[in-house]
């Protein structure tokens, strides 16, 4: 038993290897073993070990993970996208044991029912799914306890600090604008409003991070002599036998933890490799896992022939159709305190190393209170025009749960404070699309670890462009919001559109309260929406929600994976990550990796002839 960054010589075949320990790595490892601690299992993470990382446990300081030195964080880079403002966009993701429920923003949502439902998979209903939602969690929010679960190894909760001003000013404008407080916006059901939001926080102030809920408390107890984390490692390929059946990986050092800087530019370290007996398990994430799978031969024959790598199993849709909850963030000027924000964790202000010791409240935040899902009037909808309308008609229309997009308040600036203007704390709007048109893709260059990676993320390049609109009507009615909050003391124009000389919508930078009047709206004219589309084009992010990648469907349809999670063609061989959803959810899609893990687990812990009850499933 142990974490290991060398594997010992005796661990050269296991029962089970699952290759990546993010989030749903870390829910099968563990639920794998609860269920049999006979059962020997190698989780392996390209990362290094996450246990008490500051950066990790301490929700407010989890902007951190977005600077480029940070060491548990991967910044997977773009091409250059023309309809991006020529920019190349960069799509952060977990690197750590841990993987996104380590770094990530530790927002408490979960998809519609429409969602789970269109997935059109046997035992993936949402009805199928809603005890998974329930089995990971022990929920201390207003929610009904038919919805929730209450004895989970993740808590969500508040934490142990709340803005209550800003979160109390953010529900009323929003009611005010015609999105009421709704009391548990996470009952698969509910939409159209916002809601004093959850967060994977423990009511310690601690992140509730997969592999502190998951592996650590197993790896601590000596009671899992059988359950083994490699940590530092990157995999290669899987091994394949003559009869296409998955018997091992083959996985080397991950450069950055090599002590010679130059392993940094050639990626070179000795293959080795680990046999498994029963079954590998993919589970780096929807930009790895792909990779993972046409190193090893399985993939799109053109892209493998390209690459140099012979085809073992032809799946054209791996690495496919990505998409990602695409994001805009606006940064208004407030009124509020320092400690009614986390910035003084970002830009010095706060002495970090006494806030631990002194176990600070603020700590326990992730600045996010208050978010909604939202969707526009029939009136709205039509000023967006034909296309707009006929893509609402189709997808949305009759779908009343779906939101259109999300919209969340967070009281943190992620731009370069030393260039704000004044001394006052500004803090951002976060706006995205919950169901992205947007489709990109990502795939491998060459056998290699250092091969260059062909990644388009593919946003706004929907056909009539839908996507940019959504971002349109979100700015508008955010920005609504925003005036009416008693925080409001105005806009950082370098976050905003340039509005022409003379409009009515121009840019308020200062202001001495509220600005926003019940009875009208901000008046836009054409021109007005071609500078925000503009903004759009050169601001527009990721929410780090990678997924669809390998999708669960019939390989016909270009599905690489069927309900059992089996890749098409391959025996022995399992993916349980964001890249298998068939279509998106309208959530942050952290609570639905955790479902996709406990899911998982559930199937592959009947398969393998385990106790289902000791596992708790």
């Amino acid at each position: 038993m142990g974490l290991y960054t060398k594997l010992p010589e005796e661990i050269g075949e296991v029962d089970v290897i699952i290759t990546g320990g993010g989030l749903a790595g870390c829910v099968i490892a563990g639920r794998l073993s609860e269920a049999d601690p006979k059962l020997s299992i190698l989780l392996i993470e390209q990362g290094p070990d996450n246990y008490g990382m500051p950066e990790v446990v301490h929700p407010a300081l989890y902007p951190r993970n977005l600077f480029p030195s940070s060491k548990i964080t991967m910044f997977w880079q773009g091409k250059q996208a023309p309809q991006l403002a020529n920019r190349n966009p960069i799509v952060p993701s977990g690197g750590t044991l841990g993987g996104g429920s380590a770094i990530n923003w530790m927002v408490y949502t979960r998809g519609q029912r429409s969602d789970f439902d269109s997935w059109n998979a046997p035992g993936w209903s949402a009805n199928e799914i809603l005890p998974f939602m329930r089995n990971f969690e022990t929920y201390h929010g207003r929610g009904d306890r038919e919805h929730h679960g209450d004895s989970g190894p993740v808590h969500v909760s508040k934490g142990t600090y709340i803005a209550r001003r800003a979160e109390d000013t953010f529900l009323d404008a929003a009611t005010k604008v015609g999105y009421p407080e709704i009391r548990d916006l996470q009952t698969l059901d509910a939409n159209n409003g916002v809601e004093r939001y959850m967060r994977y926080v423990g009511l310690n102030g601690r992140r509730q991070d997969a592999a502190h809920a998951y592996v650590h408390p197993k790896l601590q107890s000596g009671k899992y002599p059988n359950l083994h984390v490699l940590v530092e490692k990157q995999v290669i390929r899987i091994l394949l036998d003559g009869n296409k059946r998955a018997v091992g990986v083959e996985y080397q050092t991950n450069p950055k933890f090599m002590a010679n800087p130059e392993y940094l530019a050639t990626g070179y370290a000795s293959p080795r490799t680990v046999r498994a007996s029963k079954m590998v398990v993919v589970s780096a994430g929807a930009n790895a896992t792909p990779l993972i799978l046409e190193r090893s031969g399985v993939g799109d024959p053109n892209v493998l022939n390209r690459a140099g790598i012979p085809v073992i199993e032809d799946l054209p849709g791996v690495g496919a159709d990505y998409q990602d909850h695409h994001l805009t963030l606006w940064a208004y000027r407030t009124n509020l305190s320092p400690r009614e924000t986390i910035n003084g964790f970002s830009d010095g202000r706060f002495d970090i190393a006494e806030a631990i010791r002194q176990n600070d409240v603020l700590l326990g935040t992730n600045a996010m209170d208050a978010q909604g899902k939202f969707r526009p009037t029939e009136e709205e909808v039509v000023a967006l025009g034909p296309e707009f309308k006929k893509a609402w008609d189709r997808d949305f229309k009759n779908t009343p749960d779906r939101p259109l997009m999300i919209m969340a308040m967070y009281l943190a600036y992620y731009g370069d404070h030393s260039t704000l203007p004044d001394d006052a704390e500004y803090v951002s709007q976060a706006n995205w699309t919950a169901y992205p048109y947007s489709r990109g893709h990502i795939h491998v260059t060459g056998k290699s670890m250092i091969d260059p990676i062909d990644f388009d993320v593919g946003w706004l390049k929907d056909p009539g462009d839908v996507d940019v609109k959504k971002h349109i009507w979100a700015y508008k009615v955010s920005r609504e919001i925003w005036r009416r909050m008693s925080i409001f003391r105005g806009e950082l124009a370098s976050t905003h559109p340039r509005f022409p000389a003379g409009s009515k919508a121009a840019v308020v930078e200062k202001a001495d309260g509220p600005l926003g009047n019940d009875n009208s709206r901000i008046e836009y004219t054409e021109e007005d929406d071609k500078a925000i589309e503009q903004k759009v084009r050169e601001i527009l992010s990721t929410t780090w929600h990678s997924l669809g990648t390998c999708k669960m469907m019939p390989r016909e349809l270009r599905g690489v994976v069927d309900p059992n999670l089996n890749v098409h063609g391959i025996k022995g061989l399992k993916l349980a990550d964001l890249s298998v959803p068939p279509q998106n959810v309208g959530a942050n899609t952290g609570g639905t990796a955790f479902v996709v893990g406990e899911k998982a687990a559930d199937i592959f812990i009947g398969e393998l002839g385990l106790n289902k009850a000791q596992a708790k499933l």
